[in-house]
């Protein structure tokens, strides 16, 4: 009988921590989930996407020149992200054709075909392109002097045949292959900085004006057209791109400013990684990304 009573006290204590759980809002604790895996990230473009300034200033003979240390290493650092393949190539343009494919860099439709099988499977794909089918090498090579005149002219061609339209149907034709290739993918579509700041005056080598101030606002205003047509195709293309502007985050580091993000070799004016961004851009490059597309949200959707 007392073995029986005692085994009533015990239950009805028992009863009574349940309720007093209840009552608290302790409840039994579920398995803690697995953590979603990475984000699978693959790279696409041009220089700026092949990491050129963070490396070496000059493109060996090779197709393909990439640098390591660019944004897209920087981005699969995170711990969010796994890049599954980096096909972006200094020089690419979009397509193969004049007047400023050079007949051998793989553009960047030859990199969509090629990134198939890693492209079938991504979470997210990075993007810079347009620049060199824009003509900057043209503006750079007309503006990175004194002559203020073939500067005007040439900047001039480059923001009327913007005005076209042609750039921004070329580039949402391929924001919508690559969201053909890559289905769940979210395209991340990065701009490009301003090079130049004025207002630190002409830049002035041995009491020679190398690049006067109205030169560099004509190449800051070519780039600022330049954004407009990459966001305007971003928004035409129907897919899930986002355009992300680098603008505002390059600020104070232009080329000529006291602590540039932008390589410019005056000694070697020739140099393949002039007008890129240095180590400290293409880290303004992964923090623009990786803060815009935010892989943790991503990797749980």
């Amino acid at each position: 009988m007392a073995t029986h009573r005692a085994r009533r006290r015990n239950l009805a204590f028992a009863g009574g921590l349940a309720a007093l759980a209840l009552t608290l809002g302790f409840t039994a604790s579920p398995a803690t989930a697995a953590p979603p895996p990475p984000v699978t990230y693959v790279a696409l473009g041009d220089s700026y996407t092949a990491g050129t300034g963070a490396g070496d200033l000059s493109r060996p003979p090779v197709a393909c020149w990439q640098s390591p240390g660019g944004y897209v290493n920087l981005v699969d650092a995170s711990p969010k992200v796994t890049l599954v393949a980096n096909l972006a190539c200094h020089g690419a343009v979009l397509f193969p054709v004049p007047p400023f494919y050079d007949g051998v860099t793989p553009t960047v439709t030859e990199q969509i075909l090629a990134g198939q099988q890693a492209l079938a499977g991504a979470d997210l794909v990075s993007i810079t392109a347009g620049a060199v089918d824009a003509g900057s090498g043209l503006a750079l090579q007309a503006c990175a002097t004194p002559d203020t005149q073939l500067c005007a002219d040439t900047v001039t061609a480059i923001i009327q045949n913007l005005q076209t339209g042609t750039l921004q149907t070329a580039l949402a034709t391929t924001y919508q292959a690559i969201q053909m290739s890559a289905p769940d993918a979210v395209i991340a579509v990065l701009g490009y900085p301003r090079l130049f700041d004025p207002s630190q005056g002409d830049i002035v080598i041995n009491g020679v004006t190398i690049v006067p101030v109205q030169n560099q606002i004509l190449v800051n205003q070519a780039i600022d057209a330049l954004n407009a047509t990459i966001a305007a195709a971003v928004e035409s293309s129907g897919t899930n791109a986002v355009f992300i502007d680098v603008t505002k985050r390059f600020l104070g580091h232009a080329v000529n400013s006291d602590n540039p993000w932008i390589v410019l070799d005056l000694t070697q004016p020739s140099a393949d990684a002039n007008f890129h961004p240095n180590p400290a851009g293409h880290q303004a490059y992964a923090a623009a990304l990786l803060s815009t597309i935010k892989p943790a949200q991503l990797a749980k959707k």
